[in-house]
């Protein structure tokens, strides 16, 4: 009895005014799915690129020692005949990847919500040309070192999107 009466005296328990989720217009979402898709198709670039630079290095290495012993006449003609079908498929790798850029950078043009992301998307398929002209030439270690610039623009605008 003889506690003080107010500590019993309230009996409603305080709770915090729980907030609403904020609700979106169904506008919003589509533009959100499409800058989300706009995302997953930039960060499946640079997965692609970045995978295709890897193994770039090993086969840039051995076409460089296969192209020396054809020039020191220590190759047979089997060696050779791999050489020149591996030099192929690098170079056709390098023109996929070109035609991939060029995709995402019309797709990023033709799009209303993501044309804001065009500007600095533009000129990634350029990048991927001049590492085809290099691959053509025969240099493909310069050709994988010009995908590095690209993967670094697409990276940047991945960063500007989230």
């Amino acid at each position: 009895m003889l506690l003080p009466v107010g500590a019993f005296s309230q009996t409603k328990k305080r709770s915090s005014t729980a907030k609403r989720p904020r609700t979106t217009t169904t506008t919003e979402q589509k533009a959100f799915d499409v800058e989300h898709e706009g995302a997953t198709q930039i960060a499946n670039q640079i997965k692609n690129l970045t995978r295709f630079i890897y193994l770039l290095g090993g086969i840039a290495k051995g076409l460089e020692q296969s192209d020396a012993a054809i020039r020191r006449n220590e190759a047979s003609p089997s060696l050779i005949e791999s050489t020149e079908a591996s030099k192929a498929k690098v170079r056709a790798t390098f023109q996929d990847v070109r035609a991939g850029l060029d995709k995402l950078e019309i797709d990023f043009r033709a799009n209303p919500v993501l044309q804001s992301f065009y500007y600095k998307l533009a000129g990634v398929a350029d990048g991927a040309a001049k590492a085809e002209q290099l691959a053509a030439a025969g240099q493909f270690d310069q050709g994988g070192r010009s995908l590095l610039n690209v993967i670094n623009r697409l990276t940047d605008v991945l960063l500007d999107m989230k």
